[in-house]
């Protein structure tokens, strides 16, 4: 009888090692996640499912009942409303601060690039959709502060999240776009670019926040990986992206 509860224990146990961690996570982190995700996995040998899309739309497929068990955004606005709403019942943290810069797959000098903006030498504008993207709140944010939204604004070419914005920049779709540090510094990106990271006092700080959702409070797996994002080896990861504590 021993025996048997030892051999369903340690089933039940080797069930719970094969779960893995659903993790809604904002498109600004797809590149970062997957080594996070690693470096994880090592130390604990727990696994990571990571969920990518633009911020404002996973919380919005949270709020529709989607199973994710944390929430990593690209602001601290959506997770905000997620634990006001009781879909948390943790207030969200900030885990990173992130970094705007303006970038192009061609060597067209970014020293003085407001100016090049509004030259006909620029057609096509990437930004992400500010509604539901942070960093492309963060872009029009930089463009209304220097007084010039107004007059690009044919150009702007919207991306759902900041993923579509870079697969306009590097495949040449646009002449310029607006987004994350963290994907020039990608090592998985091979594609040549040309960037300049655009002056923080133009926009409101990107502050990413993070939330454990209700139906994951007593996972100690999502527990682990929550503490594990704000450990120093996740914090030496963030860093080497771009992302500042």
């Amino acid at each position: 009888m021993k025996r048997l509860v030892f051999i369903f224990s340690m089933l039940f146990v080797g069930s719970l090692k094969g779960q893995s961690i659903k993790v809604a996570v904002a498109a600004n982190l797809q590149s970062i996640i997957k080594v996070l995700a690693q470096d994880f996995n090592q130390k604990t040998g727990l696994t990571i499912e990571p969920i990518i899309g633009a911020s404002g739309n996973l919380a919005a497929q949270i709020k529709n009942g989607a199973p994710y068990d944390l929430f990593l955004s690209a602001d601290m606005n959506f997770p905000s409303q997620l634990y006001k709403e009781g879909f948390s019942s943790q207030k969200p943290i900030v885990y990173a601060k992130g970094s705007l810069i303006i970038c192009s797959n061609q060597d067209i000098g970014f020293d003085n690039w407001r100016d090049w903006l509004k030259s006909g030498k620029v057609v096509k504008i990437a930004i992400a959709n500010p509604k539901i993207a942070p960093y492309g709140k963060a872009a029009e944010e930089a463009l209304t502060k220097l007084d010039i939204l107004k007059s690009i604004q044919q150009k702007l070419v919207y991306g759902e999240s900041i993923s579509q914005v870079n697969t306009y920049i590097t495949t040449g779709v646009v002449d310029i776009g607006f987004t994350t540090q963290a994907m020039v510094t990608d090592q998985t990106n091979k594609n040549k670019l040309y960037w300049k990271v655009v002056d923080a006092n133009l926009y409101q700080p990107i502050e990413q926040g993070m939330v454990v959702l209700k139906s994951a409070d007593n996972n100690n797996s999502v527990q682990k990986f929550y503490q594990y994002l704000l450990s120093t080896s996740a914090k030496a990861i963030f860093e080497q992206y771009g992302y500042r504590e």
